[in-house]
């Protein structure tokens, strides 16, 4: 489903200039709300750890919390696991045995049979991620001085029927309140928050500009099935990507992914570095995707820290190369 005509019509399109002026370069420091699937994994901590370090780059200010949920792997996981571990792969499920087959195969080694797998629902994983956030904030010693909100519970089911909550109402209002100052919205789950406030406000199109994580490069000819920032929430995607809104779109794919960590790694430098890093060590060695994918050994293996990318061009946009480009349909 395409976004309809008449949601589109609510915003005023942006001239060029406008636009181009909107996702330049960061210079100096700006004002960002880092919106966040904080407990889906452990990269958000590190990206919500590097921006509260950040102080003399970036005014952070506000941080909200965004639904997550693995659900929509479920039924297509369990019948991948039952197809490889008896043996009846055929050209009808070769295909979904491609898709999870690296899964599949941790969970075999590991005797886990998915259907045991309790996977959160989009509203206990914002309630979780709410609270990790807090959980980061007080391990670094910085009050919140009120700067957490709860986000939305769910996905956007209907473009006329847009989430209103803490999350949403706090990004209109820093919109509002700051038409002559662009406010940067580092988005490194899905948009669900960002698509509500717009369709709540339209208004905010004129100097919110959304920085997102996801999905491979535009130019890609591969499925953004594996995107879980993108697939949890297709409906927010399209409306971010049709209403005109200024985007710094940073592929997870071929991009993020560049961005590993080793044990190693963490033990020299991450280990012992205040209790934020010794927290970042325990999410690094109990990473509660190994658990659900049947990981065991880490030693040799390294982890991806995604969503980092946007806090590293938002300090230094130097490190990520972009070029302009036409907004992709969805």
């Amino acid at each position: 489903m395409t976004v309809p005509i008449s949601i589109l019509e609510k915003f005023k399109l942006l001239n060029y200039d406008k636009v181009l002026n909107n996702i330049d370069n960061p210079k100096g420091k700006n004002k960002i709300i880092l919106d966040t699937d904080t407990a889906n994994e452990i990269d958000d901590q590190f990206a919500l750890a590097w921006t509260l370090l950040s102080e003399d780059k970036i005014d952070l200010i506000g941080v909200t919390a965004e639904p997550y949920s693995f659900q929509h792997h479920r039924e297509e996981l369990i019948q991948a696991y039952k197809i490889i571990k008896n043996n009846e792969i055929n050209n009808t499920n070769i295909e979904l045995v491609k898709a999870y087959s690296s899964w599949v195969k941790g969970l075999l080694d590991s005797e886990i049979d998915p259907k045991n797998i309790y996977f959160d629902t989009p509203s206990e994983g914002q309630e979780k991620s709410y609270n990790e956030i807090n959980k980061i904030f007080n391990l670094m010693d910085i009050n919140t001085d009120n700067r957490v909100f709860k986000g939305s519970t769910g996905y956007l089911e209907d473009f006329y029927q847009p989430y209103m909550n803490e999350s949403t109402d706090f990004i209109i209002q820093s919109c509002l309140n700051n038409l002559d100052e662009k406010i940067y919205v580092c988005a490194i789950g899905c948009l669900t928050n960002i698509a509500s406030a717009l369709l709540i406000e339209p208004k905010i199109i004129k100097n919110l500009v959304v920085v997102w994580t996801s999905g491979f490069p535009s130019y890609s000819p591969l499925n953004n099935k594996p995107s879980l920032n993108l697939v949890q929430d297709v409906k927010a995607s399209q409306l971010v990507f049709s209403c005109g809104v200024s985007v710094v779109y940073l592929p997870g794919f071929n991009v993020g992914a560049q961005l590993t960590i080793s044990l190693p790694e963490m033990n020299e430098f991450v280990k012992g570095r205040g209790k934020i890093g010794d927290y970042l060590y325990y999410l690094y060695t109990n990473n509660p995707l190994h658990k659900q994918r049947g990981v065991k050994n880490q030693l040799m293996k390294t982890w991806i820290i995604w969503d980092i990318i946007n806090i590293a061009w938002m300090i230094e946009p130097s490190w990520v190369s972009t070029i302009v480009l036409n907004m992709p349909d969805l």
